[in-house]
C-alpha cells in the first residue's frame, strides 16, 4: 500500500470521525509540554534499553553468521548502535534528564527468538544466516518506527537539535535495514 493510499484512507476516517460528534475532539491529542516531555523520555528510555541490550548481543550474533557480508553488516550495525546510544546520551544531557530503566522485553524477545532459530539451524549455515537476517531486519524496523514517533514528539517539543539527533538515528537504522535486505536478496538469489 502506498503512502498516498494510506494518507487518503486516514483523512477519510478522520473526516468521518469529525462528522460523528462536534463534542468529541478526534484526531488531535492536546498534551502540555510537561506531559509530552515525560512521554518522550519514557519512550527514549525504552529505546535506549533495547539498544543497550542489542549492542551486548550483536557480537554473538555476528559470530554465528556464516556469510561474510552478513557478518560485516552485523558488525556495522553494532557500530551504528553505539553511535545511536551516544546521540541519545546527548539528548538526555540536553533535556537535563537521567536515563531510567526502560522495559525492552519486546526487543529482547526478538533477540532471544533469533538465538533459538540460530540453534535450530546450527547444522545448516544458510538457514541460520537467513534467520539472522530475518530477525535483524525486524529489529531495525521496530527501531525505525520508534525513532519516527520520537522525531514527531521532538517537533512538538520545539527542539530542532533533538529532532536532528533522532533523525540521524532513524537514518542509520533505515540504512542498516536496507543493507540487511540487500544481503538477504543477494543470498537468496546467488547460485
Amino acid at each position: 500500500m502506498t503512502f498516498q493510499v494510506i494518507y487518503a484512507t486516514f483523512m477519510s476516517m478522520s473526516d468521518n470521525m469529525e462528522n460523528k460528534s462536534d463534542n468529541q475532539q478526534c484526531g488531535k491529542i492536546d498534551l502540555g509540554p510537561g506531559d509530552l516531555r515525560v512521554y518522550f523520555l519514557n519512550n527514549l528510555d525504552k529505546i535506549y534499553a533495547a539498544k543497550t541490550h542489542l549492542v551486548r548481543h550483536l557480537p554473538e550474533i555476528a559470530q554465528e553468521a556464516h556469510f561474510t557480508d552478513l557478518k560485516l553488516a552485523i558488525e556495522e550495525t553494532c557500530e551504528d548502535v553505539e553511535k545511536q546510544l551516544a546521540r541519545m546520551d546527548i539528548i538526555y544531557a540536553m533535556l537535563e534528564a537521567d536515563r531510567a530503566q526502560g522495559n525492552c522485553s519486546g526487543l529482547a524477545g526478538l533477540i532471544d527468538d533469533a538465538f533459538e532459530d540460530i540453534k535450530t539451524h546450527g547444522q545448516h549455515p544458510e538457514l541460520r544466516d537467513l534467520s539472522i537476517a530475518f530477525y535483524m531486519q525486524n529489529i531495525e524496523s521496530i527501531e525505525m518506527a520508534s525513532f519516527q514517533v520520537l522525531e514527531m514528539a521532538a517537533v512538538k517539543l520545539k527542539n530542532k537539535q533533538i529532532k536532528q539527533l533522532i533523525r540521524e538515528n532513524y537514518d542509520e537504522a533505515k540504512a542498516d535495514r536496507t543493507l540487511l535486505l540487500l544481503i538477504t536478496a543477494k543470498y537468496l538469489t546467488s547460485k
